[in-house]
């Protein structure tokens, strides 16, 4: 069974979680404080965190800023209902994906399995390589390299990345991104998307590589831009 880390301090809700994911092939351990969850996520080697916003101790957001530091363990955040500012802040530090609460329990199982199906590299071959310019994703190994230095990203960060590499020069609608990035069906209005593009681009200029590489084309979607050769 997959080990999930539940963080909530709604101890009833989490005990519900915990029996509805444990039917649906999910091993949960419940902490209930900001604190205690940063030091378990960090000693334990779960497979996803399931991370509310509002904590005792570490809020959810310090908490996520906390643990990308070390770790890219699989992220959901649960924040409150109509809260949109939420949902980008977590988005924006890190998040993979993030439900509205209260959550149907059976959405949540399918969010799980579409993360944890997403880091399990399924499609990749061992020795398959995606290169653009200086820009080399391995799937497999599910690591991302811009010269020499080594981008660290979020799961889904990878997966849309990854998605944009594959059809590299070519437009890539939202749908499809969230389909293969996040696992679920794009709705309009929804921003995360966006979100893990607009990441995207801060993470691969801070090596100080400031070539535009991903473009937006409205109402459309993106576009990863095949580098031209210097000669």
């Amino acid at each position: 069974m997959n080990t999930i880390l539940l963080v909530d301090d709604d101890k009833q809700l989490c005990a519900m979680l915990a029996e509805y994911l444990y039917e649906e092939g999910f091993s949960c351990d419940l902490c209930h404080s900001g604190t205690e969850a940063l030091n378990r996520a960090l000693q334990s080697p779960y497979e996803a965190l399931v991370l509310d916003v509002m904590l005792p101790g570490i809020n959810g957001f310090d908490l996520l800023r906390k643990l990308r530091q070390q770790t890219e363990v699989p992220v959901i955040m649960l924040t409150a209902r109509g809260e949109e500012t939420d949902s980008i802040v977590g988005l924006e530090i890190g998040a993979d994906d993030y439900l509205s609460k209260p959550c149907n329990p059976r959405v949540l199982a399918a969010r799980l399995r579409a993360v944890l199906r997403r880091t399990g590299g399924e499609r990749a071959t061992s020795s398959e390589q995606l290169n653009q310019g200086a820009l080399t994703l391995y799937p497999m190994a599910r690591k991302v390299m811009l010269g020499a230095v080594e981008i660290e990203l979020t799961s889904a960060e990878f997966n849309i990345l990854e998605q944009l590499l594959r059809e590299a020069g070519q437009v890539v609608d939202k749908e499809r991104l969230s389909q293969k990035g996040l696992g679920r069906k794009w709705m309009p209005y929804d921003r995360s998307v966006d979100m893990h593009i607009s990441s995207l681009r801060k993470k691969l200029a801070a090596t100080g590589d400031s070539s535009p590489r991903i473009h937006t084309l409205r109402g459309s979607g993106y576009l990863y831009a095949i580098p031209v050769e210097k000669g």
